[in-house]
């Protein structure tokens, strides 16, 4: 039978499922757009739409900056804000010389210096080796962001863990660079320049033979993770690249050492500080948890140490030797690349030794 009603009269025939959502699209639209026309109507009546508190928000917007910078204005003129930016720049302009060369000369070893000399100047007996690696780090310094992962390398090349850990502990801590900051910090005090010198070698040493005696295997889990110069990469490029994450790594954490040594030196009460800097180990612990906590770098944390004038020299040198060893960006690294097992026993330890040679090596000498 044909269908010769509505289809042939021009109607859509709605029973058609797609005819019928076509109509009620077109149906939907038109709909809208007569609301829009409505709404430019009643617009173009009233004039042009602004919000309902245009006047509030235009006169906040004039008076709310001027009102922030008159109370920042008058803030920075007191004495409390004028002291702490003293020690703030302070602490970071005279770090940042020795900072700059010290991660300059970590990028030039890291790209210059083959990690074949090391095996090859070190003792075969482990014992031996522990503190020529020690002694290594006077005149090979490196970053200790750096001497992580030429640790790392040194295993991965042959070299026994505990000699690698010695220098991994010994090159920020007594190396050229952080020796002659110490000495521009405390003027007229060659003695804490020696004190860091014999604290952080015996240390690293004491750290090395500890792993020969207690280490064990499994605790070690080195990441590989590639130093030092690869073939058929440029040099220079490779100093340019190890120099540039050095520093800027480390000078972000020197920025927020100096904060910090300031807002220590100007925010907490004298009261406060009497009670630790009151007692000799109790004023040693605290800075060496202070350390541990700023993860200032160690060409700069000489300036840092200094500035904290309240507390005796022998806690003040607990500060300088185990910052370098143990902070918590140590702990970090060490954690990523040796395993968290390793890092934990190995941070500990340190943390207990470098406060003991710091207090004996302090009590003799200063």
């Amino acid at each position: 039978m044909r269908d010769t009603g509505i289809r042939g009269s021009g109607i859509p025939d709605f029973r058609d499922s797609e005819t019928l959502e076509f109509g009620v699209v077109q149906a939907r639209r038109q709909a809208e757009a007569a609301e829009v026309a409505e709404v430019v109507e009643a617009g173009s009546a009233r004039g042009p739409g602004l919000p309902r508190h245009w006047l509030l928000l235009l006169l906040g917007a004039a008076v709310l900056p001027g009102v922030v910078l008159v109370v920042v204005g008058r803030s920075l003129e007191e004495p409390a804000v004028q002291a702490w930016r003293t020690v703030c720049l302070a602490v970071t302009v005279q770090a940042l010389p020795f900072l700059l060369l010290g991660t300059a000369l970590s990028g030039a070893i890291n790209a210059f210096v083959p990690a074949s000399v090391f095996s090859r100047l070190l003792p075969k007996r482990p014992a031996l080796a522990v503190p020529v690696a020690g002694a290594a780090g006077v005149v090979l310094p490196g970053c200790e962001c750096a001497s992580v992962p030429v640790a790392n390398s040194l295993i991965g090349r042959g070299v026994n863990p505990a000699a690698a850990f010695a220098f991994l502990l010994s090159a920020p801590a007594i190396n050229p660079v952080v020796l002659t900051a110490t000495a521009v910090a405390f003027p007229g005090s060659p003695e804490m320049v020696l004190a860091r010198l014999l604290a952080s070698l015996v240390t690293a040493a004491v750290m090395g033979w500890l792993w020969l005696w207690l280490g064990r295997e499994e605790w070690l889990r080195p990441a590989v993770r590639h130093t030092g110069h690869r073939e058929g990469h440029s040099r220079w490029e490779e100093f340019r690249q190890g120099f540039q994450h050095d520093f800027l790594h480390a000078g972000g954490f020197l920025v927020v050492g100096a904060m910090a040594a300031a807002t220590f030196n100007v925010a907490v009460p004298r009261s406060v500080l009497e009670v630790f800097s009151g007692s000799p180990w109790l004023s040693v612990l605290f800075l060496a948890a202070l350390a541990i906590l700023l993860a200032v770098c160690s060409e700069a944390d000489a300036f840092v140490a200094a500035s904290l004038s309240g507390f005796s020299p022998v806690a003040r040198l607990a500060f300088m030797v185990v910052g370098p060893m143990v902070d918590l960006k140590l702990i970090a690294l060490q954690a990523g690349t040796f395993g968290r097992a390793f890092a934990v026993r190995f941070s500990s330890a340190t943390v207990v030794v470098a406060v003991v040679c710091s207090a004996v090596v302090g009590g003799v000498l200063l």
